[in-house]
């Protein structure tokens, strides 16, 4: 088998595609995020805090200086740093969700009817609407 049909064979493998697929959402649902933070969340906490755009608060370490052109602003830009962390958690907010919903419903499946229960008597697994036990054969009452 070449190089190109073993690599074909890897990329067509149902767990690549479904990666492929979901870095993809993912990486849209972190735009949507990223724009949910930045202009719908961002803005009012702003206000709140007197008119404050996240975005634009750093703290400046060096100034730029004209008569050098080698010399530039050096800032450390926590308000995006902040802007980041609140994109993080809400992606991990929404992810969490996602997953807990994902494994109710994996409960549900799962959740099969109760169809055998234990023999009194002799501990052995028997038919749920069983009135006698198949192994020692002790009256049992129905459930």
């Amino acid at each position: 088998m070449g190089l190109i049909d073993e690599f074909k064979q890897f990329a067509m493998r149902g767990n690549v595609v479904d990666m492929a697929v979901g870095i993809i959402i993912g990486g849209a649902f972190g735009k949507i995020v990223s724009s949910l933070v930045n202009d719908v969340i961002m803005p009012p906490i702003g206000l709140l805090l007197g008119n404050v755009d996240f975005s634009n608060l750093a703290i400046t370490l060096r100034e730029e200086i004209p008569e050098t052109a080698k010399v530039e602003l050096v800032s450390l830009k926590y308000g995006v740093f902040i802007n980041t962390i609140l994109d993080f958690l809400i992606v991990a907010f929404a992810i969490f969700i996602v997953i807990k919903q994902m494994n109710r419903f994996k409960k549900k499946e799962e959740a099969s009817p109760v169809t055998t229960r234990e023999c009194p008597e002799c501990c052995s697994t028997i038919p749920i609407k069983a009135t006698r036990c198949p192994h020692c054969t002790s009256a049992i009452s129905a459930a």
